[in-house]
């Protein structure tokens, strides 16, 4: 009986997100007002679109308010895979050369601060494990080779202990991989989010970071999932221009549930790099409050925290719709996805915009 109230327990941890308890008191919160915007261009001859869009989900750090959808074709909500909620609109013999979905809503956002003190946790057993296979395997771009287990053996050796072992990885993560905003002439990310190439480059975006960390996380037996949402970015409040889209990560650790962290933006402070005509911009537009040099105080913050100016899309990675795709999994739902006559479109745009409201 101990046995089967242990596996339900971890169970519903896994379900249901960040385990009880485990919340800051006196986490902020922010209230934003959101418009995201979608076009669609269809080709002359088209028969068919499909087109799945995000939507904010249920989530325990945020509460979804006002919501609209605006479109001039009937739409349902569906869910993926992992469970995520999409927006998803179905048109035979279009009659239009585009057209546009809005999604507009308020959201009430409270910071993540979860305790990130190793006493607090315990190893693994296989009660804690039981139905976290997808969180422990690889994906198209979340690849586990023997490279990966080699390197994931050298960070963490015989720790046996989920916080520690993800602090490990953590640093190492820093102290080895370049946010590419830092060097933009030289540096680049991949476009698809790719463990393999962020190892080879040692550079990347978030999701390049955050899939690299993830295989290493994994590969060492940790459960580790990517989150995909947005900042609020305090630089374009009310601005008529595109918050774009920002990921981060999530680990499993017994009798404190699942941990946050966003090793990406931690890198942007994580030591000196000079600021310069061509880095400025991008540098201050990746974090969510702007830059003003190194703070280890928000390195070490965002282990185990995320701040209140975000919203939360979608979870995991390989997604299978609902109505299936044409196409192979998707690799990650930050915005849309769209298929004309069952092959994927990539002709349309998305544009998020905001304002801060009151509490």
């Amino acid at each position: 009986m101990k046995h089967v109230i242990a596996v339900l327990v971890a169970l519903v941890t896994v379900m249901f997100g960040i385990a009880s308890g485990a919340w800051a008191d006196d986490a902020k919160k922010g209230v934003f007002d959101a418009r995201n915007e979608f076009n669609i261009n269809i080709p002359k001859g088209a028969h068919q679109i499909r087109a799945w869009f995000v939507m904010p989900q249920d989530d325990p750090a945020q509460v979804v308010s006002n919501m609209k959808v605006e479109s001039p074709y009937k739409h349902r909500i569906v869910k993926d895979s992992e469970g995520n909620s999409l927006i998803y609109i179905e048109i035979e013999n279009p009659d239009k050369e585009s057209f546009s979905v809005t999604n507009s809503f308020t959201i009430t956002r409270k910071e993540v601060r979860v305790s990130v003190d190793p006493k607090k946790a315990r190893p693994y057993t296989k009660a804690d494990i039981k139905g976290m296979e997808k969180y422990l395997g690889q994906n198209k771009h979340i690849v586990i080779d023997e490279e990966i287990k080699k390197l994931a053996n050298e960070i963490v050796g015989n720790e046996k202990n989920p916080v520690t072992a993800s602090r490990k990885i953590y640093d190492w993560t820093l102290h080895n991989v370049d946010y590419w905003v830092k060097n933009p002439k030289d540096k680049k990310a991949s476009k698809v989010g790719d463990s393999q190439y962020c190892l080879l480059s040692r550079t990347g975006n978030c999701t390049d970071f955050h899939s690299l960390y993830t295989a290493i996380s994994r590969a060492a037996g940790i459960p580790t999932r990517l989150v995909y949402g947005s900042f609020f970015k305090a630089e374009l409040d009310g601005k008529d221009k595109d918050q774009s889209y920002h990921c981060w990560v999530e680990f499993f650790a017994p009798k404190i549930g699942w941990i946050p962290l966003d090793v990406a933006i931690a890198d942007i402070f994580d030591g000196e790099f000079p600021l310069t005509a061509d880095n400025t911009a991008y540098v201050n537009l990746t974090t969510a409050d702007g830059y003003s040099g190194p703070d280890t105080s928000k390195v070490n913050y965002y282990f185990g925290s995320i701040e209140e100016r975000r919203v939360t899309w979608t979870r995991g990675r390989d997604l299978i719709l609902e109505p299936k795709q044409a196409g192979e999994p998707v690799n990650a739902m930050s915005k849309a996805y769209v298929e004309i006559d069952s092959k994927e479109s990539t002709d349309w745009t998305r544009k998020l915009t905001y304002h801060k409201g009151a509490l």
